[in-house]
């Protein structure tokens, strides 16, 4: 199992403009496969920061989203936001 975290910083008068971006995406992600979850979390002290976490079945399927014309689309959109680089990992569940 792979949790893929995405923590994000973006201008304060555009994470609104995000959250539609977000709203219209997470059920297409979620119905890719191998995907078997996506949320979208705001840090408590930092409203402007937001991070997602998804659930994949295995590196391969994670990979194949990242190819994906979903991902680079959405990316696209949302990088643009950005006030400074995303801190994108990949962790592998063990427990």
């Amino acid at each position: 199992m792979i949790i893929r975290t995405v923590k994000m910083t973006f201008e304060p008068t555009k994470v609104d403009e995000f959250m539609d971006i977000f709203k219209g995406a997470q059920h297409l992600i979620e119905a890719f496969p191998g995907c078997k979850g996506v949320d979208l979390c705001r840090d408590i002290k930092q409203e402007n920061v937001l991070i997602t976490l998804s659930i994949w079945e295995n590196i391969g399927f994670l990979d194949a989203y990242r190819n994906s014309d979903l991902f680079k689309t959405t990316w696209e959109a949302t990088k643009k936001l950005f006030i400074e680089r995303a801190d994108a990992r990949s962790l592998e569940k063990l427990m």
